[in-house]
């Protein structure tokens, strides 16, 4: 039996009907390197939407039957919905034998605390999107948009997309990177120094200090066509690994 050692991060895959490529890798990636790790966490935008549990259009059966056969092998999977994905819900855990995180989850790794987030909620200075989010992750909102049939919120979901693309447009670059006053703010909150999230497409390590404490923040790669990476973590090392 293979040893299971340490823990994976990944996040904005952004799967679709429309990005096959993308699919099959992560699949591989699950088939491959995710079973020989202990645990695999997906910080948000594993799917580029989702519009409710009761979805199976394609690729999303053969990612729940996958993400369900990792987990039965023994590794542990957690997910943190995106801004692209927040519908995901209980039923697809219970499909999938995955773990749902908060939008602010701290782990421990060799007993030292490590904040989880998407990355959407450190981009503060982006006042039209952020108010959007308050509406659409209260309950009134998703029971009044789950309640629709699903070939309606199929529909609303290609509107979306296209929309989502046309407004990020017409925004600048810094107003959908991270504000670092909220990233330290919120790192001293949870009394975490070290951060790990993904959103803005930006992969990078960050060092900076917190007062006297050195702290760290590691942004996770967007998942593309010709290329892909995963953050590793073990024995107190963090590696970006190729997919």
């Amino acid at each position: 039996m293979t040893v299971k050692t340490g823990s994976l991060f990944i996040s904005d895959l952004h799967l679709s009907f429309e990005k096959p490529e993308i699919t099959r890798r992560f699949l591989n990636f699950l088939q491959q390197r995710a079973a020989s790790a202990q645990a695999l966490y997906i910080l948000g935008d594993l799917f580029d939407t989702w519009i409710g549990d009761d979805d199976n259009t394609p690729p999303n059966k053969t990612i729940k039957q996958a993400l369900r056969q990792l987990t039965a092998g023994g590794t542990q999977v957690y997910l943190l919905q995106g801004n692209r994905d927040f519908l995901l819900g209980a039923d697809f855990a219970d499909a999938t034998g995955i773990h749902l995180l908060t939008e602010y989850s701290v782990i421990e790794l060799e007993d030292q605390p490590v904040l989880l987030t998407h990355g959407d909620l450190l981009c503060s200075d982006d006042l039209a999107y952020q108010i959007f989010r308050r509406k659409s992750h209260s309950p009134e909102w998703q029971q009044n948009v789950l309640s629709k049939p699903l070939w309606l919120r199929l529909l609303a979901a290609r509107w979306y997309r296209l929309r989502s693309f046309w407004h990020k447009r017409h925004k600048s670059q810094n107003i959908m990177d991270v504000n670092q006053q909220t990233v330290v703010s919120v790192m001293q909150q949870y009394g975490c120094y070290t951060l790990v999230h993904g959103h803005t497409h930006r992969p990078a390590r960050h060092e900076f200090n917190i007062g006297t404490v050195p702290a760290l923040r590691l942004v996770l790669a967007e998942w593309k066509k010709d290329g892909a990476a995963a953050l590793f973590w073990q024995n107190g090392v963090w590696q970006v690994e190729t997919v």
